[in-house]
């Protein structure tokens, strides 16, 4: 997520970009473009919000509206408040509502959080879906929204959001109990050519462990625990989860 959020710090035009109208948003005054480049070069996701917040405040007919709420929903992201998360990320979606990036926070947040025995569990996943869907057609679709960004970052900006797309239909199969759908889901996903998410690795594994492909899983497993990306919190999940696989596979040759 951060990766994005460095992407769109260097993207004056993704809002336009996203949108039906071709002409990109244009500050109306110095002190709005000030305003702007606050919540845009801001490292410290509280700072961020609040600088975001400032635009939205100060500035209520703002063409970076939508952007700014985009920010705010990214760093409550970062923080990991999933309910503000979405609740910022619905916000973009009604200044804009081709807002693939908020489409997919909203459809990582409904498919992560759904439980087997959730009431609305068709109604988030069927939602978590469609805005998938949505959103990758969108992106297939992005023009380069700024000529100062090289061709290679803006490939990696579209890859980026598509791995976002696929791991998050993953996560969603997996709610359904469709595992071998999940496996293709998080398999298009780490197969896009960016550095490998442990995360996604181990959810791999956790869908193969599933479908009693034990090799296979302890073998994503080992990805997510070699993955240099990977935390403290990653690797005991991983560890955790490829013993389980081990002690699976032992009991199912047991029985043979």
């Amino acid at each position: 997520m951060m990766r994005t959020l460095l992407i769109l710090a260097a993207v004056a035009g993704l809002l336009a970009a996203q949108t039906a109208n071709p002409i990109p948003p244009k500050p109306k005054s110095q002190k709005e473009v000030e305003a702007i480049n606050a919540f845009m070069t801001v490292a410290d996701p509280d700072a961020r919000i609040a600088a975001a917040k400032n635009l939205i405040t100060n500035f209520a007919d703002s063409e970076y509206k939508a952007l700014a709420l985009y920010y705010i929903s990214s760093s409550y992201q970062q923080k990991g408040d999933t309910d503000k998360m979405i609740l910022y990320a619905e916000q973009t979606l009604e200044a804009d509502p081709k807002f693939f990036g908020a489409m997919l926070q909203i459809a990582q947040g409904l498919a992560s959080r759904t439980r087997k025995y959730d009431l609305d569990k068709e109604e988030k996943l069927s939602r978590a879906e469609k805005l998938c869907k949505e959103a990758e057609e969108l992106i297939n679709g992005w023009a380069k929204p700024n000529p100062r960004l090289t061709d290679e970052q803006f490939a990696g900006a579209k890859k980026d959001f598509l791995y976002q797309v696929h791991d998050t239909l993953g996560i969603a199969a997996v709610a359904r109990e469709k595992y071998d759908l999940a496996v293709t889901e998080y398999n298009t996903a780490l197969g896009l050519g960016l550095p490998p998410d442990p995360s996604t690795q181990v959810r791999l594994g956790t869908a193969l462990t599933s479908q009693k492909k034990y090799d296979e899983a302890i073998a994503a497993f080992d990805k997510a625990l070699n993955n240099p990306g990977a935390g403290p919190v990653v690797k005991k999940v991983a560890m955790e989860e490829k013993l389980k696989a081990v002690q699976a596979r032992a009991a199912d040759t047991k029985k043979q």
